[in-house]
């Protein structure tokens, strides 16, 4: 991703935004530091993750009782 400083973001704005608009975004940085990313408002977001390793784990079904009796020791029954 093309990265620009503020002088040369002013000086070249409009041929910029006509690059961001066709789907070439890009970030403007203040003493090399990036301030601020310019995308078209129409960009797709980042694709959701939900579900990609379903299947792939399993949680034990004593899941809340894996190191009771060593928490119980360490900081008492409470009973």
């Amino acid at each position: 991703m093309r990265i620009v400083n503020i002088h040369e973001a002013k000086t070249h704005l409009s041929r910029l935004i006509e690059r961001a608009a066709k789907g070439e975004p890009f970030v403007i940085a203040r003493a090399g530091k990036p301030i601020v990313k310019v995308i078209p408002i129409d960009a797709p977001t980042a694709p959701q993750r939900t579900g990609f390793m379903t299947g792939e784990m399993r949680v034990p079904d004593d899941f809340d009782a894996i190191g009771r009796d060593d928490i119980e020791r360490l900081f008492g029954s409470g009973a």
